[in-house]
């Protein structure tokens, strides 16, 4: 009886906590299909994982795991260590190229998980250009944690400038740099929406900040300029002052908020 009663018991958590965790995916990133609802029961019944915790992100109609949900997972799991090396042949420090090698030990006898990342100014975000080497390292480390606990989703740090979703940095085209207003530059949205990763901040309270901004009645009426100077300004807002920014947003929570990009 006590069997059944904990079983019971597990079942009605998880069943709550499902249901917690869409509500807040759908307030955060509104319509979600079947299919995305149905991955994520799966994702949230096999891994300690939360979305309003930042553990996971919707992107595109996909999910994606992030770096501070993988450890998430490797602190659940009572991860031995995780050792990460550059790897030196593939590292130049005056093109910022670096390479890292990632081994995660899920107990002091394993044999460890192997994970390679790589990241140069072709890959990476304008946003983030002179942090190479870190990137490196988390990709590494994110790679080798997702083979450890097969997590089968990539990670959001994984995801090149140029990537598509789902794509990992390892599948990015090779591009030469360009000029972010440049007609092959990377995308005026890709790079809101890294800020907005980046940051943690709401997508839909700060499209309804760049309209007002902008000075249009939504995103889409917005020139190029206008969204280049507003990137930039809410850069700097992030660095500087992000409970300001974030004070800011939420005097945007009350008003109607415009559909999806």
């Amino acid at each position: 009886m006590r069997k059944r009663a904990r079983v019971a018991t597990n079942l009605l958590y998880r069943s709550r906590h499902f249901h917690a965790q869409l509500h807040a995916a759908r307030k955060r990133w509104g319509k979600i299909s079947p299919s995305a609802v149905s991955a994520l029961r799966e994702l949230l019944e096999n891994f300690p994982l939360s979305i309003t915790s930042g553990d996971i992100l919707f992107l595109e109609g996909r999910w994606y795991v992030t770096h501070a949900g993988l450890l998430r997972v490797a602190a659940h799991n009572r991860c031995s260590g995780i050792g990460v090396q550059p790897i030196a042949e593939f590292c130049d420090r005056l093109t910022n190229r670096w390479a890292f090698k990632a081994t995660v030990y899920k107990s002091p006898n394993c044999r460890g998980f192997v994970g390679f990342g790589d990241a140069d100014p072709t890959n990476v975000s304008p946003l983030v250009r002179g942090a190479e080497m870190r990137i490196a390292e988390t990709r590494a480390v994110n790679r080798a944690l997702r083979k450890a606990y097969g997590i089968g989703i990539c990670s959001v740090e994984e995801i090149g400038a140029f990537a598509g979703p789902g794509e990992s940095s390892a599948n990015v085209r090779k591009l030469p740099p360009q000029p972010a207003n440049g007609n092959g530059g990377p995308k005026l949205r890709d790079q809101l929406c890294l800020l907005i990763r980046q940051h943690r901040l709401d997508a839909s309270l700060v499209k309804l900040y760049a309209a007002e901004f902008c000075g249009t009645e939504n995103l889409r009426q917005a020139s190029r300029e206008q969204v280049e100077s507003f990137i930039k300004h809410l850069a700097e807002s992030a660095a500087k002052d992000r409970d300001g920014l974030l004070c800011k947003l939420n005097g945007y929570s009350q008003k109607p908020q415009e559909g999806a990009a």
